[in-house]
């Protein structure tokens, strides 16, 4: 049996009355959740066959999947995740395409993708205390794919286009968990009695991960189904954990609804990741708060993160290093490469950054993406937009994330997006769509006009449209795609 899933079956076997998961203020045992996982073993067994099959599992942030994610996990099978959220369309073409002898989840998601496609076998799990139900069962199931050595099929976030799978192996899972201890603190070996709060979708790698952190160090953990600034502000200040992870949304939710400081006083450090952070809301919320936020870079096609701030570095460095995504983790590679020849460039020049990441192991290349940075003398990561969503204008390079970041500034925006459009006389030119804070009043000519005092001429959006919300994936990014069809909506 492989390390990783020893370790989630030491997790199972722990007394029954042990502490596992609060959801919705009322605690779920580990023996309540190795019952659950002994459900699953059975449904597996019956109707998937004995061994290491592929589940795919419409994956929420319930107690139901947490036991379901380990069940899977502790038989060394795969777990693959189909994201409910992503709309009834778009889940069961997912769930047609991928051809799949054995579908979980709860029933009322399930229905949804039950005829979906010919031969898949498709189960309810209600919750944890409930039996499951058989909703299809075909005359003559799929065999259904396996994927030996993997872990978990995971989608990427779709920001940019269709999600893709990205498999996970047992081994890369393992490493990253285990580089995932460069952020802790040192503490006694064995179990971890305080209570850790997971707000991170299960359908993106940062739940995942932080359920799985959770699981193989014994810890129990309150779930909750999204962020909320009330749910999350109780579990605070019920547990007083001393650190937190939370997306740039969520720092900004919380730095609107302004809750006392005392609330907060527990936390030594925020972690922040997912999407792009302001150091403005950084400092702001260490301002009023007394809380580091540290920022980290990573990716699912890297099985996590490769580069982040650690506390010892904020205190040396954050002063004059702010706005840098932090250092390479121990084992990371980083560097920076020229777009058009490839050549490795020196400190502080602008370039395509690619990736060595450990936990792919030592046989794993260069891995380069379509981000735009810089790495400084000190090794430290500086983010400066996506090169595959440049805008050409009159032969003018625009960064729709450094205007984002500048539009976000203003006081009244909460979020921003910048797109291209087509422009018969330029080639494209840049437009936005901003979310305005709650109460806030600016419209886009006055944003454009505030605008225009830090950015250059050709990068001033030529239209700012003012949207209610702007369409986000779950693990909180923008998605550019749905951003894309809401600006065709109110442009016309």
């Amino acid at each position: 049996m492989h390390p990783l899933a020893q370790a989630v079956a030491a997790a199972a076997a722990q007394e029954p009355s042990t502490r596992a998961v609060e959801f919705h203020e009322r605690w779920y045992t580990w023996g309540e959740l190795a019952a659950t996982m002994a459900r699953v073993d059975r449904i597996i067994d019956e109707h998937a066959g004995e061994g290491e099959p592929a589940v795919g599992v419409l994956v929420r942030n319930k107690p139901v999947h947490v036991a379901i994610l380990a069940a899977i996990l502790r038989r060394q099978a795969c777990f693959v995740v189909i994201n409910p959220a992503r709309g009834r369309d778009a889940v069961r073409d997912d769930v047609a395409a991928l051809g799949l002898r054995l579908v979980l989840g709860e029933p009322a998601d399930v229905e949804t993708v039950a005829d979906a496609a010919d031969g898949t076998i498709v189960v309810g799990l209600p919750d944890v205390t409930a039996e499951p139900v058989v909703l299809r069962r075909p005359a003559t199931p799929v065999p259904g794919p396996r994927h030996p050595g993997v872990a978990v099929r995971m989608l990427t976030s779709g920001t940019t286009g269709p999600p893709k799978r990205i498999d996970l192996t047992y081994d890369v899972l393992d490493a990253s968990m285990a580089g995932a201890k460069h952020y802790e603190s040192k503490r006694r070996p064995g179990p971890n009695p305080s209570v850790a709060i997971v707000n991170s979708p299960l359908a993106h790698l940062g739940g995942v991960f932080r359920v799985l952190q959770c699981v193989l160090d014994h810890r129990p953990f309150v779930l909750l189904e999204r962020f909320e600034v009330e749910p999350w502000l109780r579990a605070v200040r019920r547990y007083r954990p001393k650190t937190a992870s939370l997306v740039p949304a969520a720092i900004r939710m919380l730095l609107e609804a302004n809750p006392d400081p005392a609330d907060l006083s527990s936390l030594r450090a925020v972690f922040s990741g997912t999407a792009p952070l302001s150091p403005d809301d950084a400092d702001a919320f260490t301002s009023r708060y007394g809380v580091p936020v540290l920022t980290s870079y990573a990716a699912t096609e890297f099985a996590g993160g490769v580069a982040g701030w650690t506390l010892r570095d904020y205190e040396q460095y954050w002063a004059t290093k702010r706005g840098s995504v932090g250092r390479a983790h121990p084992g990371c590679e980083l560097r920076v490469v020229d777009e058009q020849s490839g050549a490795v460039l020196g400190p502080d020049q602008p370039g395509l950054l690619e990736v060595k990441p450990a936990q792919l192991g030592p046989a794993t290349g260069w891995i380069r993406t379509n981000d735009l940075a810089r790495i400084d003398a000190d090794g430290f990561l500086y983010i400066l937009g996506r090169a595959d969503h440049a805008i050409i204008r009159g032969g003018f390079k625009v960064l729709p994330d450094h205007v984002q970041a500048v539009l976000e500034r203003h006081p009244d925006v909460r979020g921003a997006v910048v797109l291209g459009v087509p422009d018969a006389r330029l080639g494209a030119v840049p437009v936005a769509l901003v979310e305005l804070r709650p109460g806030a009043t600016a419209d886009g000519a006055a944003i454009r006009a505030w605008a225009s005092g830090s950015l250059a001429g050709y990068e001033v959006p030529t239209e700012i449209h003012i949207v209610d919300n702007l369409p986000r994936t779950v693990s909180g990014k923008v998605d550019l795609v749905q951003a894309r069809q809401l600006l065709d909506k109110v442009a016309r």
